[in-house]
């Protein structure tokens, strides 16, 4: 919100001496109209590891993160060519294997890799797209530059969140939205419709599109049902669907009827039972068969989860040179390889500097943050490296641009990332703007919600005027 020399950035001027003018105890009582919302619609997300069923609210920040016109105009042509080129390097790892046999990417990252299926080689997908629906984390450093954190590529999570929180922003202060030109973002559920009916198989008018759920215990049910919801379509579990002559069908109380496209959000292996886990309850027998003939689209494609794993990212930008002939628009964080010896020598000298993550970790866990770390969790994670340093890689622990957050009455300064959701099928487009994710802890990098993190309306500005 402020620049180094303490002056109030330019896009945050108008919503600065709103926040002047604004009585403490009328944004106490909005905060607090806020939770009591929240809990009203259900917006929750359950908590693995304490319990079944056990919920939260996600805390909710009434201060927004603002982005002016031309840092989103630059965030969101990087982040339309990144999408581009991991589709085209899943395509490719899954038929010709060029870049493997160029040696851009080392062969056992991907062949050897959990998230690779080799039972999608040689499977075509409709427009080559595998990503239909992108979580693409970024920072923005203090030098004012956005770089990327992390692809997520297999369920992203989190719309509805970011949905709500603009919902709920427009509820409580709508001076705020007459008073500057900030642009919209509901349309999401229909562009997101758009892009599952573009990749539908081919030859259909009106396809008919379900949202697969693994059940309400999911941490993320309340997002499949609102998605489902809000996109006019079923929201169906495993059981609720049969397969027939490589047809999928769902079980209404008018009958059978054909599904074409499943946006599902349930992992790979839990798919189908008679093709991938065996003692899978969440799937359904002979989906897998259905989709390799091509009688049912499923978003995102099976496999695609190996172009997200942390081991592939340091890679990124060479597979951006590689298929689109470009220099990356968007930087990544500089990232060791600890499979690599040089790599691995290099963290293991400076493991006090560093971030240390599991190549196959998410969630903000099993993660070492090394300048915080204590001496016996440094000393645990160095074990565990050179027990299998091929799990793991190592980045430079990065200064978070800080967003004002509160903490009670007061304005406190706190560490966000931004996740933009980016849609693929007939074009690549993205909602102006993402779920910004805020570490509410003081000091803390981590902004998952699962590890005590909040989360913020994004506004990207309709143009160059101060807000």
């Amino acid at each position: 919100m402020r620049a180094a020399d303490g002056t109030i950035r330019p896009h945050y001027a108008r919503f600065a001496e709103w926040l002047e003018s604004t009585a403490p105890e009328r944004i106490a009582q909005k905060r607090e109209a806020a939770e009591r919302l929240f809990h009203r619609v259900g917006i929750t997300f359950a908590v693995y590891g304490e319990g079944m069923g056990t919920e939260r609210l996600i805390p909710f920040d009434l201060v927004p993160r603002i982005i002016p016109a031309h840092e989103w105009q630059a965030l969101e042509a990087g982040l339309a060519q990144r999408v581009h080129a991991l589709n085209l390097f899943l395509h490719d790892i899954y038929h010709e294997q060029a870049i493997l046999r160029a040696g851009i990417v080392p062969a056992e990252h991907v062949l050897g890799n959990t998230r690779f299926r080799p039972e999608m080689v040689g499977v075509e997908v409709p427009r080559g797209v595998y990503a239909h629906v992108a979580g693409i984390d970024v920072v923005r450093l203090p030098t004012g530059q956005y770089c990327v954190l992390e692809d997520n590529l297999r369920v992203p999570s989190g719309v509805s969140y970011m949905l709500e929180n603009r919902k709920m922003t427009m509820r409580l202060f709508p001076e705020l939205f007459a008073a500057q030109s900030v642009r919209p973002i509901q349309h999401y559920p229909d562009a997101l419709l758009d892009t599952l009916h573009a990749v539908a198989p081919p030859g259909l008018d009106r396809p008919t599109v379900a949202v697969m759920t693994p059940g309400t215990f999911n941490s993320a049910y309340f997002e499949h049902a609102f998605l489902a919801q809000q996109m006019g379509v079923e929201l169906v579990e495993g059981q609720d669907l049969v397969v027939q002559d490589d047809t999928v069908y769902m079980r209404t109380t008018r009958g059978p009827q054909r599904v074409h496209v499943i946006y599902r959000r349930v992992d790979d292996e839990y798919l189908d039972p008679s093709a991938f886990r065996a003692d899978s309850m969440l799937g359904v027998p002979g989906l897998f068969g259905a989709y390799r003939a091509g009688r049912v689209t499923l978003a995102n494609a099976i496999g695609a989860g190996v172009a997200d794993d942390k081991s592939i990212y340091p890679y990124v930008p060479d597979i951006i040179r590689f298929y689109l002939a470009e220099e990356p628009r968007l930087e990544s964080v500089p990232t060791l390889d600890l499979a690599r010896a040089d790599d691995r020598a290099e963290a293991l000298a400076r493991l006090d500097e560093l971030v240390v993550k599991e190549v196959h970790g998410s969630g903000g866990y099993g993660m070492l943050v090394g300048p915080t770390a204590s001496r016996a969790e440094l000393d645990d994670f160095r074990a565990r490296i050179l027990a299998a340093p091929e799990h793991y890689i190592a980045q430079p622990t990065l200064a978070l641009s800080t967003s004002p957050t509160f903490d009670g009455d007061r304005l406190v300064a706190r560490h966000i990332d931004l996740r933009p959701y980016v849609l693929a099928g007939r074009d690549i487009t993205l909602v102006p703007g993402g779920l910004t994710r805020v570490a509410l802890r003081e000091g803390s990098l981590v902004v998952n919600s699962s590890q005590g993190g909040g989360t913020k309306d994004t506004w990207v500005l309709a143009a160059e005027t101060p807000c």
